[in-house]
């Protein structure tokens, strides 16, 4: 039997995708992504926020560099990935990242008017879908 290997995020990226063009013209794109969870302790509210490193792919990339921008509110399905490399000094280190799939951006629709809402890294879809906040319920996609 197989595994699994996903990962759903909702969350605030930290800052605007970077974008690296790699030999063969492939695309690549990677952000911060935070998400929040808060709690109650010994009465105080505390907010504890989790940073993730999403990196995204080709055409999923292309998407990317053109829609999302510091402080998105995005919805992003991938699988964890764990890669090593040796810094300057020549130590070996370890980073894990989140390798997306898709995206959907939400928030209000005066947050995204001509924005396209959901990406897949699939089939390429021949008409750009928008989000019609009347047709949304407000229940989560899980």
């Amino acid at each position: 039997m197989s595994g699994i290997n996903k990962v759903i995020l909702v969350g605030h990226l930290g800052k605007d995708p970077e974008v690296r063009h790699l030999e063969g013209g492939v695309t690549v794109a990677s952000f911060p992504l935070a998400t929040s969870e808060t709690y109650n302790k010994d009465g105080k509210r505390i907010e504890q926020t989790e940073w993730h490193n999403i990196v995204l792919w080709r055409g999923l990339a292309e998407v990317a560099s053109k829609y999302l921008q510091k402080g998105k509110l995005v919805y992003i399905e991938g699988k964890l990935r764990t890669r090593s490399f040796e810094d300057r000094e020549k130590v070996k280190k370890y980073v894990t990242e989140v390798v997306a799939e898709n995206f959907t951006i939400l928030g209000r629709k005066s947050d995204f008017e001509h924005t396209p809402v959901t990406t897949e890294n699939t089939t390429p879809k021949s008409e750009t879908e928008y989000l019609d906040p009347n047709e949304v319920s407000g229940d989560l996609p899980f």
